[in-house]
């Protein structure tokens, strides 16, 4: 995955560190390589996080699957596990900082192979604390290994230069100058695409794009954030997380930080009564549910983008009048993932460097705690929806698209799905849970337990209009307020393909507000700030309807200081320690 030409112009310095490359630059990287090849020694980690790194720039693979997978048939555990995470992630995070460093310090264009490991031995020089011998050493040995001894040799005269000198001492070198172009040089600083950097300081809007702020942002991104947890209200509670050595959240009161170890281990998560869940995302859905309604009722909840399952699990949780109703349209978001907790394009989950409790979740040690859903498993879907015909009274994931909500939705009882029989939820709350792949609709009804779920298409709704209380639109976003979870993700997302997305997401949008009846409300969410993504998405949609209000979303965040200016809420890593999540709530006018 090539970062040249996603960086600021300039700053190639006065030459001076580009030698030759086979030359015997001095400095802190030490260690002469002399003397005739050796077999290097076994490096489990090392290995790892080159395989993984390789298969992003080859085969744009994504780090938060592979590397779970990598650690678990390797039997890789314990600190070279973590080490393998952080050499990954911290590796991919960097990339375009490492590669005007390198850039600097070769006089060649490295092959794709060599360059990935000048990458991997760059983060432990700069960023890490490897000792420097160590940091060449092992890097070339690892070369030599992988490649050959004409390339070790290569890496070695390489990454001697770069260790010479300090990132702090590098930056000023390969980054644009900060007074000339301080977008382009924090785009180098801070291994950011420029482009991401300019969308970041727009969204931060006057005052807030500050450079220093704009900095501190950059800066939280490339930091390992914490796993959180969700005690889903009902079924399991923040003193229960505690006993296992987590820490209370900052804001939400089902939120609690674990400060390292598998997630996956927990009781609690492994039974699906907790989950892993961005403290921002537990919020918007919490926010959702403190609206007043206009009207009687609260009784059918929709979560239109519902896979596989975050939002959709707390709000089914904390229903106390309604229930909820979810359905999602991306596949690749939960069709990668292996529980109902899965990597997605909205924030529901912790995914950043190689703890997988199904999905890749950020915790420092690399250990899948296989607790997954077998996708693959057989659901019967005979009891569920009949096509054209409404919703059906079982339990089971239907495939028909006939939903009409204003049959007799009810709670299922039965503990697989296809069986069993529906009861009235107790306030007359009806249940529907869709989403468009089945294998989706399955984690869906892992997390809710017990909704009728259904497969069906948000952009072709499968249900009357006019029908739902209270609607989630968790929209398919480019994630860029995860980027500290997904290293790979900044490198991988092209601003080109932003104005398809924003075409899905103003549909999306007009058909939660047509699903939605009059004193309802809608709650348009993404784990993106970009300004394309909300507030115009927003103001497009809003210019073509009459009937629909914007609500001040900080009123019903009182919790939480530092939203913006409103009527929207846009959380932020470095103010709020959260993925940086715009929420929007739209009341339909009765």
């Amino acid at each position: 995955m090539k970062t040249r030409g996603h960086q600021g112009s300039g700053g190639r310095g006065d030459g001076s560190g580009r030698g030759r490359s086979g030359g015997s630059g001095g400095g802190r990287g030490g260690g002469d390589r002399s003397g005739g090849p050796r077999r290097p020694a076994r490096d489990p980690a090392r290995n790892a996080a080159y395989d993984v790194v390789r298969a992003v720039d080859e085969r744009d693979a994504y780090a938060n699957l592979l590397l779970p997978r990598l650690l678990r048939e390797r039997g890789i555990k314990g600190r070279d596990a973590a080490l393998a995470t952080e050499l990954a992630y911290g590796t991919l995070r960097g990339l375009g900082t490492y590669d005007a460093v390198i850039e600097m310090c070769s006089d060649r264009e490295p092959d794709p192979d060599v360059r990935d490991a000048l990458r991997l031995g760059a983060h432990q020089l700069l960023r890490m604390r490897v000792p420097p011998h160590a940091a060449v050493g092992t890097t070339v040995d690892l070369v030599r290994l992988r490649i050959g001894q004409g390339a070790a040799k290569f890496v070695n005269a390489v990454l001697r230069k770069i260790g010479s000198r300090t990132i702090e001492e590098w930056v000023p070198i390969v980054a644009p100058d900060p007074a000339a172009d301080p977008v382009g040089h924090l785009a180098v600083a801070h291994g950011h695409p420029r482009w991401i950097v300019s969308a970041f300081r727009d969204a931060l809007g006057p005052g807030g794009g500050r450079t220093d702020e704009l900095a501190d942002l950059l800066a939280a991104d490339n930091a390992r954030p914490l796993v959180t947890l969700v005690a889903r209200p009902g079924r399991s509670s923040v003193e229960e997380l505690e006993e296992t050595g987590a820490l209370p959240g900052r804001y939400s009161p089902y939120a609690a930080y674990l400060r390292e170890g598998d997630p996956g281990q927990i009781e609690a998560v492994a039974e699906t009564r907790a989950a892993v869940q961005d403290e921002a995302s537990q919020l918007v859905a919490l926010a959702l549910t403190r609206v007043p309604l206009d009207g009687d009722g609260d009784e059918v909840w929709l979560d239109m983008c519902a896979g596989p399952g975050g939002k959709a699990g707390l709000l089914d949780a904390i229903a106390v009048h309604g229930d909820l109703a979810g359905l999602d349209s991306e596949s690749r978001r939960a069709g990668a993932a292996r529980t109902v907790d899965g990597a997605g394009g909205g924030s529901d989950v912790d995914s950043g460097t190689g703890v997988s409790s199904g999905s890749g979740v950020e915790s420092g040690t690399g250990v899948s705690s296989g607790s997954g859903v077998d996708s693959g498993t057989e659901v019967s879907s005979g009891s569920g929806v009949e096509p054209g015909s409404g919703v059906g009274t079982g339990s089971g994931i239907g495939t028909g698209s006939g939903v009409g909500t204003g049959s007799g939705v009810g709670r299922a009882s039965g503990s697989e799905p296809g069986s069993g029989s529906a009861e009235a939820f107790p306030g007359g709350a009806r249940v529907l849970a869709a989403d468009v792949q089945y294998h989706r609709a399955r984690l869906v009804w892992e997390t809710t337990r017990d909704a009728t779920v259904v497969t069906a298409d948000g952009t072709e709704p499968a249900w009357r209009p006019g029908v739902f209380d209270r609607v989630m639109l968790d929209a398919p976003c480019t994630g860029l307020g995860a980027l500290r979870r997904r290293p790979e993700a900044r490198w991988r997302r092209d601003p080109a393909g932003i104005a398809e997305l924003g075409k899905l997401q103003r549909s999306l949008l007009r058909t939660a507000l047509d699903a939605v009846r009059p004193g309802g409300v809608v709650a348009y969410v993404t784990c993106s700030p970009h300004l394309a993504e909300t507030r115009v998405v927003i103001g497009d949609v809003l210019a073509r309807r009459d009937d629909v209000e914007q609500l001040d979303a900080r009123a019903y965040l009182p919790e939480v200081d530092g939203l913006g200016d409103g009527p929207h809420a846009q959380f932020w890593p470095h103010r709020h320690g959260t993925d940086a999540m715009f929420l929007s709530l739209l009341r339909k006018r009765p």
